[in-house]
């Protein structure tokens, strides 16, 4: 029976990926800071732990296991990445996380996969809000706008010099945007489309939904189900150098929002108001994808906000 240890298992990702993973017969050992919010796990075994400690992974990763899914960090949405308070914790907590797991998995057989992002690609290439460039070779030179994007692109070339000097057997994707159920929806840390719904979800007719920005810049979201098997296909792949998994229909925010109030069925307005919003423009560049894989995601976003806000509503 294969072995594999989900790193971050308590998290969005990382709960629905073991759901997926457990559909064939596999032992999963799922390791975390907390149990997943809103769901039950169905890993087989679930360790509470700190990732940053080193001791702690090595004790985890002594264990020899088929693959490890190194989803663990210190995330959010614009209201976490782009203040600049939580800075030096992005920084210093999620590189100590992936630190670890590379020293930990060195000269060892075990296939590796890290979940990067689409954060670190240069903040120039995406000031045009219709025509962002986020192909994969675009990445350097560097200058990503976020500290979070900075880290997630050092990670990427830690993973791959370990690759390089020790055999590490590793796959990267930049993930865009990943949204669906059970994903945060307040206190914070929720990504765009989760904190669009819970607004519309609880306004009443005749109100007016704050969306920070001017509201036309532009995003990619990827439906979780998507980004599972984009991940799975990565895995069984030779593929070793960074890839988007991401969708390619792009929207600006305020599309967005007009999508959910549609979907709500109520008659609400749109207020743009100042707040962290980070580049202009984003959207994942599905080319390489298309071609290393041989897929790209097609399911539709308005499909998937129906399932979000749908689950949203129902938890409030």
């Amino acid at each position: 029976m294969k072995k594999i240890a989900v790193l971050g298992g308590g998290g969005f990702i990382g709960n629905h990926l073991i759901k997926r993973l457990k559909q064939n017969i596999v032992h999963i050992v799922a390791v975390d800071l907390k149990y997943p919010e809103f769901d039950k796990t169905m890993a087989d075994e679930f360790i509470i732990g700190d990732l940053r400690n080193q001791e702690f992974v090595k004790k985890i990763l002594a264990i020899h296991f088929d693959e490890v899914y190194q989803l663990a960090a210190d995330m959010g949405g614009a209201g976490y990445i782009f203040v600049g308070e939580n800075d030096a914790d992005i920084m210093h907590n999620s590189a100590q996380i992936n630190i670890n797991v590379a020293e930990c998995l060195k000269n060892t057989k075990t296939r590796v996969f890290y979940s990067s992002s689409a954060c670190i690609y240069p903040e120039e290439n995406q000031m045009d809000a219709q025509n962002p460039n986020c192909a994969e070779a675009s990445a350097f030179p560097a200058n990503p706008d976020s500290e979070y994007g900075w880290e997630k692109l050092f990670s990427e070339r830690l993973y791959l010099s370990y690759y390089r000097n020790y055999g590490l057997d590793v796959r990267i994707a930049r993930f865009h945007n990943i949204f669906g159920p059970l994903a945060a929806y307040e206190g914070g840390r929720e990504k765009a489309p989760a904190a669009i719904v819970r607004k519309v979800a609880l306004a009443k007719d005749g109100d007016e939904i704050e969306v920070w920005g001017s509201g036309y810049q532009t995003r990619s979201f990827l439906y979780i189900d998507e980004c599972l098997e984009g991940i799975l296909r990565l895995m069984e792949s030779d593929i070793i150098m960074p890839i988007n998994i991401g969708s390619a229909e792009m929207v600006t925010i305020n599309e967005l929002t007009a999508m959910v109030i549609g979907i709500s069925g109520k008659t609400l307005t749109i207020k743009n108001i100042d707040g962290p919003v980070g580049v202009n423009g984003r959207c994942s560049d599905n080319k390489l994808i298309a071609n290393k894989l041989q897929w790209q995601p097609n399911f539709p976003l308005h499909k998937g906000m129906e399932i979000l806000y749908n689950w949203v509503h129902s938890k409030l």
